[in-house]
Formats: structure tokens, C-alpha cells, sequence
């Protein structure tokens, strides 16, 4: 019999957890322990350089400089994070950080409303986020395509709720368990026992649409004598962007059928494109709660967590009328004979609405102490934590085809339901060695883990095989073609014509998002449990050593052993040397693994339904699949830091990353007659008219590598002015080593895993302080990629080389009131136009990593107290 969860926690109980646990000097107070390094990163003049502040991240028990640091970390304080316009925090990190990326994806089933974090160029489910260095649950959002990623997601967490954010780029699955091959992102939560701040911003884009507002809030009270709650609270609201010409495709011309057709003209607006990409319509509430109550000298009980509520509305593709259209042209037969389309009661077309309403719940509590021991001392954190995510999508202004005329306009379609819940023991023992020239820190401990994935059903309509989902629905045509006694006459039946409308089938499911029954429906769960052990410490003056191995065990995937060696020797006062090697793994996560969806998706610019299944179904069986498994990695970085002066300060980083069965979505496989029928033995929602599947495989193995530039220069005029230069360049190369099923992964996918992501990204800042007036002028760089085009006959497109530029402009009107103006890309720098893909559906842009909604300026104040 299996063991449950608690007994589970309470048998590792000493072994580990991905968690940095701050072992302070016995005279640190216990507040100290909670709150994690000192808020070195964020002075109140906010003055300090980044490459001076203080990370956690990485190491458990030490606290290090940036420069200090045996591997590549960015900290980013709150007063960078407040010179950034958006409103979104994922907005924020990428323009802070060039090794970190997030996409905006138009139409796409989870990436339109949870968009992910990566790193290093590699996918966001290999990089691991933490909220007080606590892993942090995923999301219930699952790519459709790609790697599959499901990942933490970060947007819910108000930017005023941060006291700093951690970046670790190295891999560290060693010391954080699978997820970590490309790094780890740990945001730091506020932790003052007083004082607060108020914020308010609106925004506009130069377009004259996009307009948002947000407005945020954060106080520190006390909690007992003893200890704080920290609460952050942010409302967000922001109106769709379009970025798209009118839509016109090779069978429909909007233009040409209102000047042939009145009644098309007469019910139609081609003022505004009829299919719209861009910025979804959203809103969004989220809190934060951090606290924390010291217990004697050195302990402390503490508790955090969020709650979530968010929801986007954008356009599915456009059904024009007639002309072939599946859902508006196809005729019936009604109960009297008569002929019927849905372009009778749709006579200008309609554009589905879809929406997606993600909820997003945590709560993480524990207890921490210190025992000291002589010289010595002894640290331990036992601690809790569970996360709930879901997302629930729904169709408007669209029909059930196979409902006829009384299918209703509303759906719930299906959701998706992510929980995780985790009992963890970490600890810290720190002690004098002769022989090295600072305290040996050793660390062990423990973490059981569940993880459960739902696809929750949607409502009946959303999924209803109706009337005309069969043949002859009301029994007008015998089997040998002639007609019933019952038969309707005057009509123009025909049964001997297999073309007679009385044969036609209309398309099952809400027309966009087909729905999921019960039948349909699934709950799947994994456990996992690790341990791990670490030791690090100044060997000299010079030599710092970090060495760290971690077991972890799935039960549907068995057990990995992975380790780290990390090291930083100092050549001179200005020099040091650094690097890291070591492995890695990424289980697949439980939505990866179970996910199935049908949805209308864009691909190369052409709209069709697609069906993605599990690796374990039928359907996917039936085409080669196997069971998925573990991805392993190498990585290994070589770094110098160079500190020639007190006001200069440069990191060089290169690394090279091997991934080996990297998990990947399968090149698109055209629907045949056999595929079909599979797929409606398995009971697959729609399968008549789905044109296209996919599923996940261990598809090949990559290569990625690359190299990280950090650098930072302050220069002071002797008036008391200021000026700071920092810039951080990211450069990346994908290779594919092997493919492991060429039969699945056409040359096109491959093509464009390697090419895809632009070559470098990068930005230059310079920040000048006159007093109560500073001014950020931002440049933001994005390299040169290529694109090919996944269906015959396979033209690629060069995009060029990109800078936008940002800028900001604030006041201290006092101690406590500052305002601030600003634009993100100032010069409204869009990408090349998308010149093989979308043309014809009216989307101007591809998808991908340089942003394309244009101009964006704003204003905002913020309220200290």
C-alpha cells in the first residue's frame, strides 16, 4: 500500500526542500530570519547598485552580493520595478531582465489570459518560481503546443507586494528539484510592521485604444508586539487593443460581398475589423498577506498566501456567411422539409467571443528557529503550503451547430483545475573549520508533495450531440434512397442525392471551444518526495565552494538523483572567476500528461479546429505515441566578475545547456477516416469536424547555449546629481541533437524550435537623479530570428533586429508624494509585419517575443505614509 502524504513528510522529515533558508548570525533578530536578507536592494533613496545587492537565492544558510555570487543573479529593488509603465508584472520582469522573456499569444486557449515566464531561452516549466523562497504551484494554464509548459503564474502577484525579486540564472535542480533546469525566480514579499503605500496609474496607447487603469495599495501593521502582517491589495483594468487589418480570406471578401449583397451590407460595420488581434479586454483583483509573529529569542511562526480573480474576452475566429463557411453554409433539412442555414438568422456572419476567468489561491504557513550552539548554530523551517488554480473558459455570441436555430448563445465550455500541496523540512547547521577561512554551511531536508490536475466539464449545451449531428434527424429517406410515407413533399427532397441537405451534419459543441461532458471529464494525481544535502563555504579567502545533490522520487516516474558543483575564486581585488556544473530533470507535469482540448486555433495564420490529446489515449496511441518521461539535463556556466572600480561593476556569463528528451508537442497530423473513427470511439467532442491533432512526446534533444552580460556604472557630477548606466545583454543558440520520432516532428518544428526566438535580447538604462526630479531613458533590443511557415509550401521570414525605447519622468513633490509620467517604446517600434502567415486573416503580426501593440503612455502617483 502506498503511503500517504504525512507519512511521507514525516519519514524525509530530515532530508530537504527547494527553500533558502536564512541562517543569520545569532544576534540577527528572529524578524530578520522571516523576512529574508535585508532590503539592501531597495535603500530609501533607492540609490543602490544592482550588482551590490543582496541575494538569497541560490544559496541556503549565506547571503552574497550579486558580485559576490559563485553563480549569475539579478535583484531587482522596488524603485525599478516602479519605473517600469505596465501594470502587469510579467510586463515588468521581462523589461528588467534580458535573459527573461514572456510572449503575448492572440489567440490561444490558455496563453491569451496566463502567460508564462522564460529563461535562457528555454520554456517556462524549466524555470522555477518561489514566494518567500517557497515553490510556488502551477498554474491550472497548459500550452497547447510547444513544450507544453505548465507553470507558476506570476502575474498574480501585485508588484507592490514585492520588497525585491530574486533572478537565479543557473540551473539548480540540484537545490530546488525538478523545474529548475534553466533557473529560478523568487519573489520576496514585503515584511514591514508599518507605514504603506498607495498607488494609481492610467494608461493609454498611441493608437487611442488600450486604455487602463490600475490602482494598488499596501500597509504593514503590527501583529501582536511581536510580529507584522504585511497586505498588498491591486485592481486592474484594461480595454482590448487591436492590431489588425480587416479580415478577408480566399473564399470571402468582405468588401466585394457588401457591394454585391444589401443584406450583407446592411447588417455589417467594416469600419472595424470583424476578426480583431491584439490585447484581450481583462480585469483583474488580487491581494497578498504576508506576516510573521516572533516566538522567544530566535523563532518565528509565519504565514503568506494570495487570492486571485481575473478575466480577459477576445475574438475567435470570424464565421462569414455562406460561401462554403462549415458552421453559417451548411443546409438542413428542418421538421417541415424546409431548407435552413445559420446564415439565415446570421446574415452578416458573427465572431465568437471567448473568455477566460482564472481563480488563484495559496496559503503557505510554518515555524522557523535558531538554536545556537556555541560558535555554532543550528536552523530549521518546517512549513506547509497549498495552491489552487483554475481556469474556466466560455463562449459567447456563437451557437451549437448541430442545435439548429435553438441553440443557445452562451457557453461554459470546460475547465482546467491545478492543486498542489506540499509539506516540507529544511535545515541549516553553521559551524567553524580550521582549515577554511569562513563557517562551513550544511543544509539538508525534506518535501512530499502532490499534485492533482482536473478537466472540469462544461455545461450541456457547450457539449450536446444535437438534432442535426446525424443523417435524416427526422426520418425522411428509406435505406434505398426513396422517400418515407412521412415524408414532407413540395420541398425538393431528395433522397437518392447523398448531397441533399437532409444528409448534412452540422458540427457538435460550442462553435470555438467544443465543451467537455463528465464522460469526457478527468482528476489524476502524482506524489513526489525528495531529499537533499548541500555544503558551501570560503575554503580560503579567495575560494568559495558550493557542492549540492538532491534525490527525488515520482511515483509514476520513479527516481532521479541530480548535483550541482558551484565556485568563485577571486583572482584579485577587481577579478573573480566563476562557475558551475551539474544536472538536472523536469518530470511532466500532471496537466501535460492528462490534458485534452479541442479548439479553434491559428495556424500559419489559417483557422482550424485542432485536437490535443494525452500520450497515454487512444487516440494518440493509435499514432505511435508512448508513455511520456523525464527530461534529463547537463548544463555547465564559466563566468568572470569585474569590479576595477568602486563605481564599476560587469558579470560575464556563458553556459551551455543539453536537455535530453526534451517533452515537445508533435508537428501537426491531418485528420484521415481512420484517425476519425478513433477518435469517436474514444467519445471525442466535435471529432467529425476536427481537421487536425496533436499530442506531447519526449519528441528530441537540444542543445541550448549562450551567454549573459551584466554590467553597471554610477557616475557622480559633484552637484549632488547622480547617474547610473546598467545594461544586461542575453544571447542564445538552439540546437537539435536528435529527434526521437521523425515521424511525429516535421522539419518545419525543428526548423523553427532553432530559429524561432530572436538571437539576442538586451537593454541599456541610464537613470539621472536631479534631486527631487528623476528622469529613466531605457532602451530595449531585441535580435534578428526567422520564421517558417508550417504548411506548403514552407516560406521563411527574417524578422530584423528591434529597439523600443522607454522613459520616465518623476517628481518628489514631498517626502511622501511622488508623480511620474512616462511612455514604454516611446518611438511606437512595431516588429516586421508578418508577410507569410496571418496576411489573409488580418492579424499584421505574428505572435512572438518583440512586442507589438505599439506606444504606450502613462501616468501615476504614488502616496507614501
Amino acid at each position: 500500500m502506498k503511503k500517504n502524504l504525512l507519512s511521507k513528510s514525516i519519514c524525509l522529515c530530515l532530508i530537504t526542500l527547494p527553500l533558502p533558508l536564512l541562517a543569520q548570525e545569532a544576534s540577527d533578530s528572529s524578524a530578520a530570519l522571516a523576512a529574508g536578507p535585508a532590503d539592501a536592494s531597495a535603500p530609501a533613496d533607492g540609490k543602490t547598485k544592482q550588482l551590490d545587492a543582496v541575494s538569497v537565492t541560490g544559496l541556503r544558510g549565506l547571503t552574497k552580493t550579486v558580485t559576490e555570487s559563485a553563480v549569475p543573479v539579478d535583484v531587482i529593488s522596488p524603485v525599478e520595478l516602479q519605473q517600469v509603465g505596465s501594470n502587469d508584472t510579467l510586463d515588468v520582469l521581462k523589461t528588467l531582465v534580458p535573459s527573461l522573456s514572456v510572449n503575448r499569444a492572440t489567440n490561444s486557449t490558455t496563453g491569451t489570459f496566463i502567460r508564462a515566464i522564460t529563461l535562457r531561452g528555454l520554456s517556462a516549466d524549466k524555470t522555477l518560481l518561489l514566494v518567500n523562497g517557497k515553490r510556488r504551484h502551477k498554474s491550472a494554464s497548459v500550452a497547447m503546443d510547444g513544450s507544453g509548459s505548465q507553470a507558476a503564474d506570476a502575474a498574480v502577484i501585485p508588484s507592490i507586494a514585492l520588497k525585491s525579486v530574486e533572478v537565479l540564472r543557473d540551473g539548480a535542480a540540484a537545490q530546488y528539484g525538478s523545474d529548475a533546469i534553466a533557473g529560478v525566480v523568487n519573489f520576496q514579499l514585503k515584511d514591514a510592521d508599518h507605514g504603506g503605500s498607495l498607488e494609481a496609474q492610467m494608461g493609454q496607447y498611441y493608437e487611442g485604444d488600450g486604455d487602463d487603469y490600475k490602482v494598488a495599495g499596501n500597509i504593514g501593521l503590527p501583529l501582536t508586539d511581536h510580529g507584522f502582517i504585511n497586505i498588498s491589495g491591486e485592481i486592474t483594468k484594461n480595454d482590448r487593443v487591436v492590431r489588425s487589418r480587416q479580415y478577408t480570406n480566399s473564399a470571402f471578401d468582405p468588401y466585394a460581398e457588401a457591394a454585391s449583397n444589401p443584406a450583407y451590407a446592411a447588417n455589417v460595420d467594416l469600419s472595424e475589423p470583424l476578426y480583431r488581434a491584439g490585447k484581450p479586454k481583462s480585469e483583474a483583483y488580487r491581494l497578498f498577506v504576508n506576516s510573521g509573529i516572533d516566538v522567544g529569542d530566535y523563532g518565528q511562526v509565519y504565514a503568506f498566501g494570495n487570492y486571485s480573480w481575473s478575466q480577459g474576452w477576445t475574438d475567435a475566429n470570424y464565421r462569414y456567411p455562406g460561401h462554403g463557411q462549415a458552421v453559417t453554409d451548411t443546409p438542413v433539412r428542418l421538421q417541415d422539409g424546409s431548407v435552413w442555414r445559420f446564415s439565415d438568422i446570421f446574415p452578416a456572419g458573427f465572431t465568437p467571443q471567448f473568455a477566460g476567468r482564472v481563480k488563484d489561491a495559496s496559503a503557505t504557513a510554518g515555524y522557523r528557529d535558531t538554536i545556537p550552539m556555541g560558535d555554532s548554530e543550528f536552523n530549521y523551517d518546517l512549513s506547509g503550503r497549498y495552491g489552487r488554480s483554475q481556469i474556466d473558459y466560455y463562449m459567447t455570441n456563437t451557437v451549437n451547430p448541430s442545435l439548429g436555430m435553438d441553440s443557445p448563445r452562451k457557453f461554459h465550455s470546460y475547465g482546467f483545475l491545478n492543486e498542489e500541496a506540499a509539506l516540507n523540512a529544511d535545515t541549516t547547521f553553521r559551524t567553524p573549520v580550521s582549515w577554511m577561512s569562513d563557517d562551513l554551511v550544511l543544509n539538508a531536508g525534506a518535501e512530499a508533495r502532490r499534485e492533482y490536475f482536473e478537466i472540469l466539464p462544461g455545461d450541456p449545451a457547450s457539449y450536446a450531440q444535437g438534432t442535426y449531428s446525424v443523417a435524416d434527424p427526422y426520418g425522411f429517406c428509406n435505406d434505398d434512397g426513396t422517400p418515407t410515407a412521412s415524408a414532407p413533399t413540395g420541398v425538393g427532397l431528395n433522397c437518392a442525392n447523398p448531397s441533399d441537405p437532409v444528409y448534412r451534419l452540422l458540427s457538435v459543441g460550442a462553435s470555438g471551444f467544443p465543451g467537455f461532458s463528465p464522460e469526457n471529464t478527468s482528476r489524476t494525481h502524482t506524489d513526489s518526495y525528495s531529499g537533499y544535502l548541500e555544503a558551501s563555504g570560503n575554503v580560503t579567502e579567495k575560494w568559495f565552494l558550493d557542492l549540492a545533490g538532491r534525490y527525488e522520487h515520482y511515483d509514476e516516474y520513479g527516481g532521479n538523483t541530480s548535483f550541482k558543483l558551484a565556485t568563485r575564486y577571486a583572482i584579485n581585488d577587481w577579478l573573480a572567476v566563476r562557475g558551475s556544473v551539474g544536472s538536472g530533470f523536469r518530470v511532466p507535469s500532471t496537466g501535460v500528461a492528462n490534458i485534452q482540448s479541442v479548439s479553434v486555433v491559428s495556424i500559419d495564420g489559417i483557422m482550424q479546429e485542432t485536437g490535443l490529446f494525452p500520450a497515454s489515449s487512444a487516440v494518440a496511441g493509435f499514432l505511435g505515441a508512448d508513455p511520456l518521461k523525464p527530461e534529463k539535463s547537463r548544463n555547465v556556466s564559466l563566468g568572470l566578475v569585474l569590479t576595477p572600480a568602486d563605481n564599476i561593476n560587469l558579470t560575464l556569463d556563458a553556459y551551455r545547456i543539453e536537455i535530453d528528451d526534451m517533452i515537445y508537442a508533435t508537428s501537426l497530423i491531418t485528420v484521415t477516416p481512420a484517425i476519425r473513427t478513433q477518435m469517436e470511439a474514444a467519445g471525442v467532442p466535435g471529432a467529425g469536424t476536427i481537421s487536425s491533432v496533436r499530442f506531447f512526446q519526449n519528441g528530441f534533444d537540444a542543445t541550448v547555449s549562450g551567454v549573459d552580460l551584466v554590467g553597471s556604472y554610477r557616475k557622480s557630477w559633484g552637484n549632488g546629481q547622480t547617474t547610473d548606466f546598467t545594461t544586461g545583454i542575453n544571447y542564445n543558440k538552439y540546437e537539435v541533437d536528435q529527434v526521437n520520432y521523425t515521424n511525429l516532428f516535421n522539419s518545419q518544428t525543428i526548423y523553427n524550435f532553432e530559429h524561432s526566438a530572436p538571437k539576442f535580447k538586451g537593454n541599456v538604462t541610464a537613470r539621472h537623479d536631479f534631486g527631487p526630479v528623476q528622469a529613466m531613458l531605457r532602451a530595449n533590443i531585441y535580435g534578428p530570428y526567422d520564421y517558417m511557415r508550417t504548411t506548403s509550401p514552407y516560406p521563411v521570414q527574417s524578422y530584423h533586429t528591434k529597439v523600443q525605447f522607454d522613459t520616465e519622468v518623476s517628481w518628489d513633490m514631498s517626502e511622501k508624494v511622488k508623480l511620474a509620467i512616462g511612455a514604454s517604446n516611446l518611438f511606437d517600434t512595431y516588429p516586421d509585419k508578418d508577410r507569410i502567415n496571418s496576411v489573409s486573416y488580418g492579424q499584421v503580426y505574428r505572435d512572438g517575443p518583440v512586442d507589438w501593440l505599439g506606444g504606450y503612455y502613462y501616468a501615476k502617483v504614488n502616496v507614501n505614509f
